[in-house]
């Protein structure tokens, strides 16, 4: 456990993508984590480096999502929200949410799993 780029601190979602690349969201590290077939560290895909409701940064990512253009979803779970990364962007946008939480139309409440079809 840790935050080392062969670590995790509490992993909660993985996703495998027909390359055979693993992300995995690294709950307590604040960032997914992308692990290329055969790899000994694993490649940050987005990171928390200070305030954590910017475009820039997640709060306990969840669940998370790989598109065949390599657009990462992931719910993120602390600022009620669901990001997505276009593939190799530095930032993301907001899917849904990102109001605060509540039960509202445009609000989440700890967003947890995401599931496409």
């Amino acid at each position: 456990m840790g935050n080392a780029l062969n670590q995790l601190n509490e992993p909660r979602y993985l996703f495998v993508n027909r390359q055979q690349n693993i992300y995995v969201s690294d709950y307590n590290n604040h960032r997914v984590m992308k692990w290329i077939k055969g790899a000994n560290e694993g490649i940050v895909v987005t990171e928390c480096q200070g305030k954590w409701n910017v475009l820039t940064q997640l709060k306990n990512p969840q669940g998370l999502f790989v598109d065949t253009l390599g657009t990462l979803y992931v719910a993120d779970s602390e600022n009620h929200r669901i990001m997505c990364w276009s593939q190799g962007a530095k930032q993301g946008t907001v899917i849904v949410g990102g109001n605060g939480r509540g039960a509202g139309a445009n609000e989440f409440n700890y967003p947890i799993g995401l599931s496409f079809d």
